[in-house]
């Protein structure tokens, strides 16, 4: 169940960060983007001594800024 969690967590932060910056993606590519941007938004949280509890909406926005965060990254380096 834990795994199903962090897939639609994942999902969601990274087709809300597709749609924020305006790029293509698909299934898979919002979930990798996704479950990046959460493993990036945890550090950065931890980094920022933010507390961060357990439930869905404090992970989805966690998620959802890390994973903004990789394609601007991404972005800026591909060019």
């Amino acid at each position: 169940m834990h795994f199903l969690f962090w897939v639609a967590i994942g999902l969601i932060a990274g087709a809300v960060a597709y749609r924020v910056l305006d790029s293509r993606g698909g299934f898979f590519g919002s979930l990798v983007v996704g479950l990046l941007g959460a493993l990036i938004g945890g550090e950065l949280a931890s980094l920022l001594r933010l507390r961060v509890t357990g439930n869905f909406i404090d992970q989805l926005v966690v998620a959802t800024v890390g994973a903004i965060l990789f394609l601007f990254l991404w972005r800026k380096i591909r060019r």
